[in-house]
């Protein structure tokens, strides 16, 4: 009997010890981000009826449970959780600017995933106005940074991809929108996407993207819209009344998130300072109140109600996208974890329900589909993204163009208001990051000629604003630079 030669076997193994570091690795961690990603849709929307059962029963209820679920969300999320405050993107944006290993290791871990999802679930709960999509987000980008320690050899340029490859994984498993998962890595995430990364992105956003099917089926978010091939002859004028609305709406309400000092008072800013769970409880108070008003539709995060407009069952008051707007400002306040990518959606909707007033020709979806991509588009300031995700959502390629004019005019308009939002706030995230490359550099500087010195002194005396520019070219940041030894470790 032969002998299987041993060298054979060597190279065999050395072969699949290959493969799994270049394939396994990857796909392993994609259908951690597609399993989590449906168990979490199910967890908030299981938490969201809930909350609508017992608010049915008894309407006032909220004015005591929303102000103690935000008490404890705050509490649980400074004392157990911090990092999982917010939508999750600016961290994910910070960690990809800043020495990716050092920022992950902060923000990505596995125990603020856990307080990402069951903290958001909470908030949920309360009737808090938030989103899954963006925790989805920073909930795919923890798991796959996590998958680094599978990688015998793992390097800035792995830990980058995977955590690239994992937040767009979970926008797309999120929506069920796998183009979207690739514009918004290129767009929002990097702003400027490297090509050797693309297929890791791709497969990624392939595998949750199956996993997330197979589970939940072939559906679109918010269902098919049925638009005619008869367009109105003042859509172009629609468009652009429908972009200017949404886009002064999303400018405005970017604005007041990155403006709090200029417009809360001063008594609320030092609660907030000296007893943020207090405040916290009187946010939660503001929303119920606000809930109450409109009659439950600001509760949660606006799904329902803007799948109703789409379908033609909802009857919203015109106040319907002010309130909503108040009590998703009210919601993100404290600082407890849930999206604004969701509710962003639904107050478009309710931006297109009004303008149908206006335009009372046109079809009530093709408007509701405008209102809400130029919203979001104001908001996060990525018109791509932005109507890559709606055309996905409710298959309106027929709108495509009609979506990307909307898109593009409401981002610009946005932008005479605020900056981009996300790259924004995750600039205190990069913080520091940035304090210990200046420390590194100050450092420097004092081996360095006395003149120099003088001038980075200046520098900063003359207070440059901070970018993500400025990141980008900190010392020590590893936004590329493929070197041979980074092939040979992601070998």
């Amino acid at each position: 009997m032969r002998t299987v030669n041993p060298d054979i076997i060597s190279l065999l193994v050395r072969r699949a010890r290959r493969l799994w570091r270049q394939y396994g690795v990857l796909w392993l961690g994609a259908i951690a981000v597609g399993l989590v990603a449906v168990f979490y849709a199910r967890l908030i929307d299981w938490g969201y009826n809930a909350f609508l059962r017992v608010q049915h029963q008894h309407v006032w209820l909220p004015l005591i449970v929303t102000p103690a679920v935000a008490a404890a969300a705050v509490w649980l999320t400074r004392t157990f959780f911090r990092g999982a405050e917010g939508s999750g993107i600016p961290q994910v944006i910070a960690t990809l600017h800043t020495k990716t290993g050092e920022t992950g290791s902060r923000l990505l871990t596995l125990r603020i995933l856990v307080g990402k999802i069951a903290i958001s679930f909470l908030g949920i709960l309360g009737g808090f106005t938030i989103g899954r999509e963006g925790p989805t987000v920073q909930v795919g980008a923890a798991l796959m940074f996590n998958m680094r320690r599978f990688y015998p050899r793992s390097n800035a340029l792995i830990e980058r991809k995977l955590v690239l490859a994992g937040a767009a994984a979970g926008l797309s498993a999120a929506f069920n929108t796998p183009l979207a998962g690739i514009v918004f890595a290129i767009e929002e995430l990097t702003r400027s996407f490297e090509a050797r990364a693309s297929g890791v992105v791709i497969t990624s956003i392939i595998i949750a993207g199956v996993i997330a099917l197979g589970l939940n089926g072939n559906y679109t978010y918010f269902g098919t819209i049925q638009i005619g091939t008869h367009f109105p002859d003042l859509l172009a004028v629609a468009v652009i009344i429908t972009a200017l609305v949404t886009g002064i709406a999303g400018g405005v309400f970017a604005w007041l998130l990155l403006n709090t000092q200029r417009w809360i008072p001063a008594p609320l800013r030092k609660l907030h300072g000296e007893r943020p769970i207090a405040f916290a409880a009187l946010c939660g108070l503001a929303i119920a109140l606000i809930g109450l008003v409109s009659g439950g539709t600001t509760f949660g995060s606006g799904y329902a109600e803007a799948r109703g407009l789409l379908d033609s069952r909802e009857h919203l008051s015109v106040a319907y996208p002010f309130l909503k707007m108040a009590s998703m400002v009210g919601s993100y306040l404290p600082g407890i974890p849930g999206g604004i990518f969701a509710p962003s959606l639904s107050i478009g909707a309710g931006f297109g329900n009004v303008l149908h007033m206006l335009f009372s020709n046109m079809q009530l979806p093709m408007l509701i589909a405008l209102a809400m991509v130029g919203y979001l588009a104001a908001v996060t300031q990525s018109p791509i993204t932005s109507f890559v995700i709606v055309m996905e959502m409710i298959d309106g390629h027929a709108l495509v163009i009609s979506l990307m004019a909307t898109a593009l005019i409401a981002s610009r308009v946005s932008r005479i208001f605020a900056p981009p939002l996300y790259e924004t706030l995750s600039l205190r995230y990069a913080q520091p990051a940035m304090a210990a490359a200046s420390a590194a550099q100050s450092a420097d500087a004092q081996t360095a000629a006395p003149e120099a010195q003088a001038a980075n002194d200046a520098s900063v005396a003359a207070g440059t604003p901070v970018t993500m520019q400025a990141l980008d070219a900190a010392p020590g940041n590893d936004k590329p630079g493929h070197t041979a030894a980074d092939e040979t470790a992601e070998r």
